[in-house]
């Protein structure tokens, strides 16, 4: 399956970008406005492993290059409903995403590039999952501080 010209691929990556003290990086979309999240993006073509595609993301939206050892894959993902005003970026008929779960730790003092987005900034896990706007990026916040984050970043 190839997204049709133009069209995403309803298969994506979350990448959670966590500092080591139990903050988040989140980053605010340039449209719509005060739409805040963690790293997501499509699957470039159905042949992109997820685990590629997160490391790609992460490095379009914050210029970071992570090493592939520093991201954990929590083999896990989720489906979701595509918001209708958003439908449009999919095939005719698309109406639903695969999400796949990374996250990874690194330094708050790192440097960030926005490409996509108009700001970033560091929140404590419970702030980060009130500010985000996706349940799913909620859901991954909330797990990561659930499983206590000193744990979560092996």
């Amino acid at each position: 399956m190839q997204p049709e010209k133009n069209k995403k691929l309803p298969i994506s990556v979350l990448v959670l970008l966590h500092d080591y003290h139990g903050n988040v990086l989140l980053l605010n979309r340039l449209n719509p406005p005060d739409f805040w999240q963690s790293v997501t993006g499509s699957l470039d073509d159905i042949n992109e492993p997820p685990f590629q595609a997160a490391l790609r993301e992460v490095f379009e939206e914050t210029g970071i290059i992570l090493p592939q050892s520093v991201l954990r894959d929590w083999h896990y993902c989720t489906e979701y409903e595509i918001y209708a005003h958003w439908r449009h970026r999919y095939a005719d008929g698309v109406t639903h995403n695969m999400e796949h779960w990374f996250s990874a730790a690194i330094g708050a003092d790192t440097p960030i590039a926005l490409s996509e987005h108009s700001a970033y900034q560091w929140l404590p896990a419970h702030q980060a999952a009130e500010k985000v706007f996706s349940p799913s990026n909620r859901e991954i916040i909330l797990q990561w501080a659930k499983q206590g984050f000193q744990a979560a970043l092996s």
